[in-house]
């Protein structure tokens, strides 16, 4: 049977690296000309957000904005990164078990929440969470993510906790006076973490695709026909539980959990390359380019540079507090550098680590090999 690892209290006990955060893994500048004393600069942070099983950071006029679930404490939580420090600005009690956030605006997001079945929807008022509405879904949703937003209609998609439909929220806007549009779609079993492609081989155009855990095969629908069946991209031979694109579109990596072997698939021509991976596998996936990809595991991020065969030329390493079960890639802090968030499910925080992230990792790993 293969091993899921969905259940976050599972990793509560781990150790939480503080050192490495802080220390290590600092860098400072050069004295300049006139002897002046070398100021350090913070690579890493540590957000208090415990058992973050998804969010997102968004930057805008107002600066960057954190909005992630406390899935074990059912709160949803809202905090600012302002360059290399954050701050609580507010915590909101949602029902049981929030699993996801996405924003829809600079002002507006949406939470997916398992105990009501339901997409629940907040305005941000100066630094405050205001609740507005609760959008039925018919199922315990694991994610939300927004398909389109323009003119303030959105449509959105959440994907279940367990189970093969997902739903369709269709050219919605909070003003609505009619109730949401609400419109279930058969997938796979478990579509975790769904997300856009440029394009992918099998259909004309751009496309909204998931990882499916326990059918361990990747599956897509066109932009063009969201209700549309979902074409099988690949299978996998372990689950998969994470998909996401390369930046310029070429390659969509998944992680696989077990095995000792993640994958990716060319988007042009559906060729499935396997790579190698130093653990078992992985739990998520963050491409820095078309062939750097960084993949998440328990309380440690790996990055593996391939070649165009996908076989690893090189591997490094950042450590992280938990277990990372999603990243984002974002320049947080303005410097031109892309910054890898990693939501972990199982611990105290969500971790920011700075870039450049490929020139900041470790060419060692930073952790003893775990006991079997």
């Amino acid at each position: 049977m293969a091993l899921k690892f969905r259940f976050p209290t599972f990793f509560a006990p781990m150790l939480v690296i503080v050192a490495m955060m802080t220390g290590c893994q600092s860098q400072s500048l050069l004295e300049g000309a006139g002897g002046v004393a070398a100021v350090p600069t913070v690579s890493q942070i540590a957000v208090p957000v415990p058992y973050a099983w998804g969010g997102e950071v968004r930057c805008g006029a107002g600066g960057c904005l954190l909005a992630a679930v406390e899935h074990e404490n059912n709160m949803l939580a809202l905090h600012r990164i302002d360059g290399r420090k954050s701050t609580l600005l507010d915590r909101l009690q949602v029902g049981y078990h929030p699993d996801s956030a996405a924003w829809l605006a600079d002002d507006l997001l949406v939470a997916a929440v398992e105990g009501t079945a339901s997409l629940d929807v907040f305005r941000v008022k100066g630094s405050k969470l205001d609740r507005l509405q609760q959008i039925k879904v018919g199922f315990s949703p694991r994610d939300v993510m927004v398909v389109k937003a323009e003119g303030g209609r959105y449509t959105l998609l959440a994907s279940p906790y367990n189970g093969k439909e997902v739903a369709w929220v269709l050219d919605w806007a909070v003003d609505d006076q009619q109730a949401p549009n609400v419109k279930k779609v058969s997938w796979c079993e478990v579509a975790w973490h769904p997300t856009k492609l440029k394009k992918v081989a099998g259909i004309n155009g751009p496309a909204i695709a998931a990882a499916c855990l326990d059918d361990k095969r990747l599956v897509a629908v066109p932009e063009s026909n969201l209700l549309s069946a979902p074409v099988v991209v690949a299978r996998f031979p372990a689950v998969s539980r994470n998909a996401r694109p390369s930046p310029q579109g070429g390659w969509i990596y998944v992680s696989l959990e077990t095995g000792g072997r993640n994958a990716r698939v060319n988007a042009e021509t559906g060729e499935l390359q396997m790579i190698v991976s130093p653990l078992t596998g992985s739990v998520s996936v963050a491409p820095l380019d078309e062939d750097v990809v960084i993949w998440g595991e328990d309380r440690e991020l790996y990055l593996q540079r391939l070649d165009e065969k996908g076989v690893v030329v090189e591997t490094r390493w950042h450590a992280v507090s938990g277990f990372a079960t999603s990243l984002q890639l974002l320049d947080i802090d303005g410097d031109g550098e892309r910054d890898v968030v990693a939501f972990n499910s199982g611990g105290e925080v969500i971790d920011v680590v700075y870039g450049p992230l490929w020139d900041r990792a470790s060419q060692n790993r930073l952790l003893k090999q775990r006991a079997q």
